[in-house]
Order: structure tokens, then C-alpha cells, then sequence
């Protein structure tokens, strides 16, 4: 593994050049690899959008020893309440109800979309991206994390573990609960705790999803399908005062580098 990496950049989105090289990569990702898409996808240009887009920050990790053209290997999309407020809506609430968040009084920052370019998965890349959510999170004084995660398909029957695992040990508190909308509502206690097989169920849960566990995540109320992302998803919340000193000193590591 390369341990000089100070190739690395990594800022918010600046301009449109920059918004359309984060959206090649989800496309690269999300469409190519998962098999996504969405009315405004866009084929040609091969860029992943949405009618959000504009109203998110887009935080980006490059690599500058890439051509130029080349060079997003790693994005990330936050949305405050004001930007949320401009839009009309989060963007999860497509798919889940956020009322209790909403009625919480906490400062909310919406996630999504976030990826990294195949050749960057497993090494430093997803921490530098993480140590540039902290410095948001810290400069915006944001109190909660939200947005949703996905499995990769629409067919619960192969997910039954791990939806089950996160329905049985990791469910938010009421207060913090948002719950999915009827239209694409999917059950997740498919199987009882007690047959629950959880090293199994471990590790058929995908990383990202793992990663806010670890750092005192929780899941609302049922999981939703999510047919046109060929996917289905799970709200995820985190609580920033309850991240384990340990792991949020992790996280947060490349923010003073």
C-alpha cells in the first residue's frame, strides 16, 4: 500500500466542471456496477444526476498524480436544513417518513452518494473522505447524520441476515426513528433473533453500512426497495455526541494532516 498521501485533495465541489466529474464517478459506480438509474441520468455524458444535486455540497477526494480528467476517485453529498429547505425536502424523504428527526430540534445533515472508484476501495481512500466529513460536521455544528445506505438487489430473501440483524441490535431510538414509506416498505425482523446466524449476517452487510455502525449508528424502521437504484435501502442515523471517543478519533484523523 502506498503510505505518501499527500497525492490526495480533497474540497467541495467549486464549480459545474467539478459537480459533473463527481457525477461520472457515481456513474461508474452506481450505474455501470449496480446496475442503477433515474430520469435524469445521463447516458451520454455517462454522469449519474438527480434534481438534488444542486441543492448539495459535493465533497470530493481527488488523486492529483491522475489526468486531469481522471482525477474524482471519491465523492460525498451533504445537505443541511437550509439547502433541504430550498429543495422542499430531504432527499430521503422520497422514502422515509424523517418526522421524528425533523421534530428533534438537532441540526440535521442529510449523506449520500457516496462511492469510491474501484481502485481506491480498501486503503486510505474512504478515511480521507470521512476526515473531511468531521471538519463539515464540525464547522456547520451538525448534531445528527442521516441518509440511506443500500443492498445491492430488490429481492429481501437473500438479505433476511443482515436486514434482520440491523431490525434486532441496531434499531434508532423512537426519538431518532424515521420509518419507510408504505409505497416501497419492506419488513426487516425476517428472521428471529434468536436463529439469527450473526457472523453470517456480518458479513453480508456492506461496509459503508458497517463503518456507521462502528461508530454508534442506528437504522430506522423497516428498509425500503428502491427499484429504480435496483437496490434496497436502509436509513442509517448517527448521533455525533454518542461516536465512541476511539472511533471517532479514527475517523478524524486526516483532519489535522
Amino acid at each position: 500500500m502506498d503510505l505518501d498521501d499527500s497525492h490526495f485533495e480533497l474540497r467541495l465541489a467549486e464549480c459545474e466542471a467539478d459537480l459533473h466529474a463527481a457525477q461520472r464517478l457515481r456513474y461508474d459506480v452506481f450505474v455501470e456496477e449496480l446496475g442503477g438509474g433515474g430520469e435524469m441520468v445521463d447516458h451520454a455524458d455517462r454522469r449519474e444526476a438527480d434534481g438534488f444535486d444542486p441543492h448539495f455540497d459535493h465533497l470530493m477526494l481527488l488523486d492529483n498524480r491522475r489526468p486531469a480528467e481522471d482525477r474524482v476517485v471519491g465523492v460525498y453529498r451533504v445537505m443541511r436544513e437550509e439547502a433541504a429547505a430550498r429543495a422542499g425536502q430531504f432527499y430521503s424523504e422520497d422514502e422515509y417518513d424523517l418526522t421524528p428527526l425533523r421534530a428533534s430540534g438537532r441540526r440535521l445533515l442529510e449523506l449520500g452518494r457516496s462511492c469510491l472508484h474501484r481502485d481506491y476501495r480498501g486503503g486510505t481512500a474512504m478515511m480521507h473522505l470521512w476526515a473531511g466529513l468531521a471538519d463539515y460536521i464540525a464547522e456547520h455544528r451538525i448534531e445528527v447524520l442521516f441518509g440511506v445506505a443500500s443492498f445491492h438487489g430488490t429481492d429481501p430473501a437473500p438479505l433476511a441476515g443482515p436486514l434482520s440483524l440491523l431490525h434486532h441490535r441496531h434499531l434508532a431510538p423512537p426519538g431518532l426513528r424515521p420509518v419507510a414509506r408504505p409505497e416501497g416498505y419492506q419488513r426487516m425482523d425476517l428472521i428471529a433473533e434468536a436463529d439469527l446466524d450473526r457472523p453470517a449476517a456480518i458479513r453480508a452487510t456492506p461496509a459503508l453500512i458497517k463503518a456507521y455502525l462502528r461508530l454508534g449508528g442506528c437504522v430506522g424502521q423497516g428498509a425500503f426497495i428502491d427499484r429504480a437504484f435496483n437496490c434496497i435501502d436502509v436509513c442509517l442515523v448517527l448521533d455525533v455526541a454518542h461516536i465512541p471517543e476511539k472511533q471517532g478519533a479514527l475517523y478524524r484523523r486526516g483532519a489535522q494532516t
